[in-house]
């Protein structure tokens, strides 16, 4: 059975170690910088699977009216059990139906989230990282 938990504190280095099992483009290796991401998130909500981190949403929100989604990362080996959609879902639980949800999503998860319901707009604008 996979637990959700929100807020619950986080070691960096098994985030890392989730990310890199996952697949997603984080600094895994950088360790201080995944301390620092989780520090600065105010809403984070973690799977687990007997007391094993394996999925991790990251978010920054105001409560109110959005949230943006900036890390949605499941272990490879529990991918495609909904845990992804799951954790999005305690997101939206968390903040309610009158807050937007907005993300960046990497190329190859586009149609992931077109099937779990995220809608695609064309009116965002990004000044990407220099490192």
């Amino acid at each position: 059975m996979i637990e959700y938990r929100r807020n619950h504190p986080l070691d960096p280095q098994e985030v890392a170690r989730v990310f890199k099992a996952s697949g997603i483009n984080r600094p895994s290796d950088d360790i201080p910088r995944i301390t620092s991401m989780l520090e600065g998130a105010n809403l984070i909500v973690s799977a687990w699977h007997e007391d094993k981190l394996i999925g991790v949403c990251r978010a920054l929100t105001d409560y109110c009216y959005c949230c943006y989604l900036s890390d949605l990362a499941v272990d490879r080996a529990y991918q495609r059990q909904g845990i992804g959609t799951e954790l999005i879902s305690q997101v939206r639980k968390a903040t309610g139906d009158e807050v937007s949800l907005v993300l960046l999503s990497a190329p190859g998860a586009m149609d992931y989230y077109k099937r779990i319901g995220l809608t695609l707009v064309d009116n965002a604008f990004v000044k990407k990282r220099l490192k």
